[in-house]
C-alpha cells in the first residue's frame, strides 16, 4: 500500500474506535514514542508486541467517553493524525480532555515509526 493508502485505512479504523485492528498496518518492529513516558513505563516501545502492550495499558487505565480523528495530512513518507479524546483516568476517576498528533513513518507498505505529541504540563 501507498503511503496515502495507509493513512486513510489508519484515520478510517481509528474513527471507528478500531485502534486495535489499526496495529495490522504496522511492521512487527515498529517503534513507538511517546511525548513522556507512562507511570512506570518507557517512552519507546519496540516492536509490535510492545506497541500493542502499550495500548492494552491505555485501555486498562483510561475509559474513553468520544475522539475525534483529523488528517491525515501527507508529506512524502510520513503522515500527521490529530486526535481529540474525551477521557477518565480509571484509577483517580479524572475526567478530562487530551488533544494530541501523531507522526507515521511509512516504509515498504507498513507503519515503521510513530511519534505522538502533546502537552505535558507545566
Amino acid at each position: 500500500m501507498t503511503t496515502m493508502e495507509i493513512a486513510n485505512q489508519l484515520v478510517a479504523l481509528c474513527r471507528q474506535g478500531k485502534f486495535d485492528e489499526a496495529r495490522a498496518l504496522y511492521a512487527d518492529d515498529a517503534v513507538s514514542v511517546e511525548a513522556g513516558a507512562p507511570p512506570g513505563g518507557q517512552r519507546e516501545a519496540v516492536g509490535l508486541a510492545a506497541i500493542e502492550a502499550k495500548g492494552k495499558w491505555w485501555t486498562d487505565n483510561h475509559e474513553v467517553h468520544s475522539a475525534k480523528i483529523a488528517g491525515p495530512w501527507p508529506h512524502d513518507d510520513r503522515f500527521i493524525v490529530g486526535f481529540e479524546f474525551d477521557v477518565t483516568l480509571k484509577p483517580t476517576g479524572q475526567r478530562f480532555t487530551m488533544e494530541e498528533a501523531g507522526l507515521y513513518t511509512v516504509k515498504d507498505g507498513t507503519i515503521v515509526r510513530e511519534e505522538f505529541f502533546y502537552a505535558m504540563g507545566g
